[in-house]
């Protein structure tokens, strides 16, 4: 069983959330609450409306807080809960709404921060997959400016209702006929709400305050690198020809492997706002969780070799690994979708990762750590702090795959791990920061260990990993590994 220290400080997303949350209500929300208009752009109006958010959610609590005053013990307990839900349905409804950036948030918040409490983690996890959707009648325009004509005469069938709506589009189901075969092929497209990319665009050009937030909880921490990255990503993001770009190159990748599924773009039928792949089905992750225990090691054991098989063979990571991103069919097979958000890493920063990792996991050096920690930029180099305290503050991200044996993933170890990421009770956390490298692939630390956390997987993740680790040549170690062979002899 993994676990770690629990004296580290409780300070986990849930309190970075607060702060985020925070700096957004100075400067946006999303205008109309029933889903069906433009999206509101003047930063003024979000401003303002975000500023009434805060105004309700403050209202609720000054009004629940009062009443339990002169509440008996158990009414009050009732009034939190009352609390906690309504406030976090409020927030869920708002975020939903704004689709950007603050959603995001959201849908991290939800499952990778076990600290939250529950009727808020149930309320945001709502966004995990489902979010407000746009009028067909918008989502009918947009297709029309991208592709020259209505989505009845673009495709063959065309379903105006979403059947999924995220942070920055919704997807449609279509029928398409194949030019290469002449048969009628269902697809899905992925439609752009109107005006996103202006809103992100003002709500990008406040960041600066979130690393003044970030500044002054973190002493060490620049903040400069950190902002710089998360601009660039979430702007290439908007362009969803980068993301067909992405998904074609991950699926050309995966082609033919046994159980890892990427569905095919259609360029004909994308542009920049407009994404339309093949159609994808399979349970979601609320289904899974309902499945034996086999079937939830198997999808998390997937997960772990779709996530670094990406980085170490293509030096690529799809940095928004979320469950609303992957459908499962059984036996460990699992579709991965949306890949907006892909960070490509250089030799240099590879070398980087890699080094960290045999000195951490493999080699289990504290010397070589430290060396490779500081030649990363993510401690001061000579930081007046001992070797013994570097290691215990960075080596824990790879207490998973350091021992020869059978893990099993946790809910409070990914939890931990959130909270460690964050302390600031720490004195490594002085004297640390985060280079651009690192701002998305912390994704894995905080986004998959939760992942196999709600899962409870169980496996010898170390065995996994030398199968995939560069220095290491580890043979098949499960049957999955064992069935990937021939795949992988073909790469």
């Amino acid at each position: 069983m993994i676990g770690l220290r629990r004296s580290m400080a409780p300070v986990g997303l849930a309190a970075v959330a607060g702060a985020a949350a925070a700096w957004a209500l100075e400067w946006r929300r999303r205008q109309d609450r029933s889903g069906g208009g433009v999206m509101s752009t003047s930063r003024r109006r979000r401003n303002t409306e975000l500023a009434r958010l805060g105004a309700s959610v403050g209202t609720t609590y000054a009004s629940v807080r009062a009443r339990q005053l002169f509440a008996a013990a158990p009414r009050r307990a009732a009034l939190d809960d009352e609390l906690q839900l309504r406030t976090a349905e409020q927030v869920a409804e708002r975020l939903g709404n704004m689709k950007g950036a603050l959603m995001k948030l959201g849908q991290m918040a939800s499952y990778v921060d076990d600290g939250l409490p529950e009727p808020v983690r149930l309320a945001l996890a709502r966004l995990q997959a489902d979010a407000p959707p746009m009028s067909a009648e918008l989502a009918a325009q947009v297709v029309e400016e991208e592709l020259g004509r209505p989505p009845e005469d673009v495709f063959l069938e065309w379903d105006a209702h979403p059947i999924a709506a995220a942070s920055i589009g919704q997807v449609h189901r279509a029928v398409v006929v194949d030019p290469d075969t002449g048969q009628e092929r269902a697809v899905a497209v992925k439609v752009q709400y109107p005006g996103v990319g202006e809103a992100i665009a003002s709500d990008l050009a406040n960041t600066d305050l979130l690393g003044t937030i970030l500044r002054q909880g973190f002493g060490g921490l620049d903040p400069t690198e950190l902002i710089d990255e998360i601009k660039q990503r979430l702007t290439e993001e908007l362009d969803y020809r980068r993301e067909a770009d992405n998904q074609s190159r991950f699926a050309a990748r995966y082609r033919e492997h046994p159980f890892i599924d990427v569905p095919e773009v259609l360029p004909a039928l994308s542009t920049s706002r407009v994404l339309t792949t093949e159609l994808a089905t399979g349970a979601r992750w609320q289904e899974l969780l309902t499945w034996d225990q086999r079937e939830r090691d198997l999808a998390g054991e997937c997960l772990f070799r779709f996530v670094f098989r990406s980085l170490y063979g293509m030096h690529a990571f799809n940095g928004d690994p979320h469950p609303g991103n992957y459908l499962f069919h059984g036996d460990g097979k699992v579709t991965f979708l949306d890949f907006g958000l892909v960070r490509y890493f250089s030799n240099t920063e590879m070398s980087t990762f890699v080094a960290m990792v045999k000195a951490a996991a493999y080699d289990q050096d504290p010397g070589a750590f430290r060396t490779a920690v500081e030649a990363g930029g993510l401690l001061l180099p000579g930081a007046p702090v001992s070797t013994d305290d570097v290691w215990e503050y960075f080596s824990q991200f790879y207490a998973t795959v350091a021992e020869d044996c059978t893990t099993t993933w946790t809910k409070e170890y990914a939890s931990a791990i959130v909270r460690h990421t964050f302390d600031r009770s720490s004195p490594i956390a002085q004297y640390a920061t985060v280079p651009r490298a690192f701002v998305f692939i912390q994704r894995i630390n905080l986004g998959l260990y939760a992942l196999l956390g709600d899962l409870g997987a169980q496996g010898n993740y170390r065995r996994m990993a030398e199968e995939v680790w560069p220095f290491t040549d580890g043979p098949p170690s499960t049957p999955m590994a064992t069935a990937e062979a021939p795949w992988l002899a073909t790469r």
